[in-house]
């Protein structure tokens, strides 16, 4: 399979926050889906955490504890989760939370798993900061039109989510590896250049 021909799936979650002895939690999921280079079907949800949002994670991503009591758990979801990442790669920036918080499904085999934090790394080394927002700004990408929708904010799990795709398609255009097999994703583009 080409890169160009990889379905994926970019997921992001905000967090009730981390305080000291305290396990962190999610509070808002999204999946965007995105098939050559068109970005498409999405899900959203609020989730109910086990505590409360501290006033720090308030503060990033405005999502109170108001909005969460009838939210849904994240285990509730597991039919929604498992029908729009099963079979697609997934995309995430900065991988590492994402992958934390799908642990509540312990047997998934989601993936394979692109990180566009180590691709933006790989590919444009010399960005001053490869933070989403950032990385998103140096590149020009903020005007694309997904980008441009009423209503987008950073630290707002669908955004962040539609930001990655964006990047990601950006990426893979910059390093010439639309028609290279898909497991390039895997290791350093950057080096195909």
């Amino acid at each position: 399979m080409k890169v160009c021909e990889v379905e994926f799936a970019a997921i992001d979650f905000e967090s009730a926050g981390s305080e000291p002895g305290r396990t962190d939690e999610p509070v808002q999921i999204s999946i965007v889906l995105m098939k050559n280079g068109e970005i498409g079907e999405a899900f959203t949800s609020y989730l109910k955490p086990g505590r409360p949002v501290t006033w720090a994670a308030r503060a990033v991503h405005g999502i109170g504890d108001d909005v969460l009591v009838d939210a849904p758990r994240l285990i509730d979801l597991w039919p929604e989760v498992k029908r729009m990442l099963d079979t697609r790669w997934v995309v995430a920036h900065g991988a590492a939370t994402e992958k934390r918080f799908l642990r509540v499904f312990p047997i998934h085999r989601f993936g394979p798993w692109i990180d566009t934090l180590t691709l933006t790394r790989s590919v444009f080394p010399s960005l001053p900061s490869h933070a989403l927002a950032d990385a998103v700004s140096s590149l020009g990408l903020a005007d694309s039109w997904e980008l441009k929708q009423p209503g987008f904010r950073w630290h707002d799990a669908y955004c962040d989510a539609t930001a990655s795709l964006v990047l990601l398609r950006h990426l893979i255009a910059s390093a010439g590896i639309d028609h290279e097999p898909a497991e390039v994703l895997k290791s350093d583009p950057a080096r195909r250049r």
